[in-house]
């Protein structure tokens, strides 16, 4: 894996499996190279409007199965360009809502996260201190094209600490230690929603410029829920309260 992500950077692109991810994709203005066909289970005809102004290579059945990832088989792929994730990148409106991540590991909760922030519409997702390269195809496969329908940006914690406080947004961080419950504040200003890990949670550096520690009170024997989870319970608050707007 560690050989894939660095041949990724080193290329400058990723892959894309199916035909909605594609045409998500192609919504989000990536740029695609080249689209891989595998007529055995995907007709021409149906997929050249994909292809302007790529090249469509037709590859067979065994090639494409060495390729593609996924256990339902659509016959279609992607080379597609990577994009700069730099947060100098974003742009944000007035009201900003934010969701920051720090450190997460799994493609699976980096995916259900971008799928949660698709459906909340809010306004970017931002990656601190990055563990999983996001161009992954277990996250562009997760995310099912949320990849392409978020504004995406990565950096250090220092450094998106900084875009925050320069841009003015509230930092809200999930964490136990000296909090209220996650839907007491008011989050009708600008405001960034931080989750951490959930074998360690949120790292120090976070906790101590957070403008106020939040928790979401536990009813079971369990003291933990997963990161995704957690996270879309706080941005649907946050939405709640701007009625969805």
């Amino acid at each position: 894996m560690q050989e894939k992500s660095k041949t990724r950077k080193q290329t400058g692109t990723f892959l894309i499996e199916g035909k909605r991810e594609i045409e998500l994709a192609i919504r989000g203005e990536y740029k695609l190279k080249t689209i891989l066909y595998c007529p055995s289970f995907v007709d021409y005809n149906t997929i050249q409007h994909l292809a302007h102004p790529t090249e469509i290579i037709e590859i067979n059945q065994d090639v494409y199965q060495k390729l593609a990832y996924r256990d339902t088989t659509e016959g279609l792929l992607a080379v597609a360009a990577s994009r700069s994730l730099d947060l100098s990148d974003l742009r944000l409106p007035k009201n900003p809502l934010v969701l920051v991540a720090e450190s997460p590991e799994k493609p699976g909760n980096i995916g259900a996260m971008l799928r949660t922030a698709d459906a909340a519409g809010i306004d970017a997702v931002i990656i601190a201190d990055p563990k999983t390269d996001l161009y992954n195809p277990n996250v562009v496969r997760s995310s099912v094209g949320g990849l392409f329908t978020n504004q995406i940006a990565t950096g250090t914690s220092t450094e998106v600490i900084d875009y925050l406080k320069q841009n003015n947004i509230a930092i809200y961080c999930a964490t136990l230690q000296d909090s209220t419950p996650y839907f007491s504040p008011d989050y009708q200003k600008p405001t960034a929603l931080v989750v951490g890990t959930e074998a360690t949670g949120l790292t120090q550096i976070w906790r101590d410029v957070s403008d106020q520690n939040i928790i979401i009170p536990m009813q079971g024997a369990l003291d933990s829920m997963n990161v995704s989870v957690a996270a879309a319970i706080l941005l649907f608050e946050a939405k709640r309260q701007r009625n969805f707007k």
